[in-house]
Parts: C-alpha cells; sequence; structure tokens
C-alpha cells in the first residue's frame, strides 16, 4: 500500500525536524559549554557572610538574627531560584545585600571558588574593646 499524503497530512514536518536534530544537539551542547564556564558577577554593596535558614523568614547571618524582606532572591551556585524553606538549618557561605530596612535582600550561595575569593563581611575583624580612662 502507497504512502497516502492525505491519510499522513503531517509527512512533512517529520522531514524538517529529523534532518535539523543534528544541528540542534550541536547548539545544545555549545549553549551548555557556555553556561557551564559562566563567572557570576556580584554587586559591589554585596557582602560575604554565612546563612542559616532557622524558620523563613528568619535567619541568622554571621551568628546574628535577621529576617529576608519580603521578595527576597535566593539563588543556589548554580544561579537558580531556591525556596529558604528548602535551605532550614544549612550553614551556607553566601554573599548578600540587604534593603533599605536592614533585611536581607539578595542572596548567592557560593561554590567552592567563589567561597575562596575576598570579600567584605558585616562581622567584626577584631574582638579589642577600647576603653576611656576615667580621670
Amino acid at each position: 500500500m502507497p504512502h497516502s499524503l492525505w491519510i499522513y497530512t503531517m509527512n512533512r514536518c517529520l522531514n524538517i525536524f529529523l534532518h535539523s536534530a543534528p544541528r540542534w544537539a550541536v547548539l545544545a551542547s555549545l549553549l551548555a559549554a557556555v553556561a557551564h564556564a559562566e563567572v557570576r558577577e556580584f554587586p559591589a554593596s554585596a557582602l560575604r557572610g554565612t546563612l542559616v535558614v532557622t524558620q523563613p523568614p528568619i535567619v541568622t547571618m554571621d551568628g546574628v538574627q535577621t529576617r529576608l524582606s519580603p521578595g527576597a532572591r535566593i539563588r543556589d551556585a548554580n544561579n537558580l531560584m531556591v525556596l529558604s524553606g528548602s535551605l532550614v538549618n544549612q550553614s551556607l557561605t553566601v554573599n548578600y545585600t540587604r534593603d533599605t530596612h536592614q533585611l536581607v535582600h539578595e542572596v548567592w550561595i557560593l561554590t567552592a571558588e567563589e567561597a575562596a575569593l575576598k570579600r567584605a563581611s558585616a562581622a567584626p575583624t577584631t574582638n579589642i574593646i577600647v576603653t576611656v580612662p576615667v580621670k
């Protein structure tokens, strides 16, 4: 029985996809390689810290309890958005920014390579207490 164009009307689309499939595979592999080599840029105002989500939106930054801002964004090491509830009781090295009310607004979970780079921290760097003598 011959192949009928009246019964199988979409055969022309099948031919296009079959011939272009190798091209799509090559393009996808090139895009994956470019995406993997991406270096994340952080804002100059971003600080380094250790984040522990205790009970969302309550978090601990460097041992100090604070809150996530409404609409806070947390990005994982692949730059994908994650929910704060999935990070409960995990200690993570992060870069973060605060909003005008000093709530944590943007958080980037760091890879080992990113964590090795030096960055300013909000945590105190010394434990020296200066006292003024009384006369």
